[in-house]
């Protein structure tokens, strides 16, 4: 069973900068997409980048030019660096996986993720 734990959320102030860290455990499989997603109080989860086994990125248009996705394959771990933190980016933020057969193309529909990790809490202040 794939499990995942988040870690790096923290309070920051608007222009400033974070990077989270998901660390991930229990692979069954040697391809994933691994992906992060964010929620705020009221509001669906929604898919701001991902990455496949091979390093095929894919970022939610309104986030693609703060955020960088990526991956440490020997630490099996995955981060996501927020450059010039927006109060918008406020939210809890969630790794989540899927196994991926090759082929598969990139997806940020969080009803495609089967594991989850709890979250990590992302506050920003103006």
């Amino acid at each position: 069973q794939l499990q995942l734990v988040e870690s790096g959320g923290g309070s920051v102030q608007a222009g400033g900068s974070l990077r989270l860290s998901c660390a991930a455990s229990g692979y069954t499989h040697s391809n994933y997409f691994m992906a992060w997603f964010r929620q705020t109080p009221g509001k669906e989860r929604e898919g701001v980048a991902v990455i496949d086994t091979n390093g095929r990125t894919m970022y939610a248009g309104s986030v693609k030019d703060r955020l960088t996705i990526s991956k440490d394959n020997v630490k099996n771990t995955l981060y996501l660096q927020i450059n010039n933190l927006q109060p918008e980016d406020a939210a809890m933020y969630y790794c989540a996986a899927k196994y991926a057969p090759a082929g598969l193309l990139l997806t940020l529909l969080p009803t495609n993720y089967n594991y989850w990790g709890q979250g990590t809490q992302v506050t920003v202040s103006s």
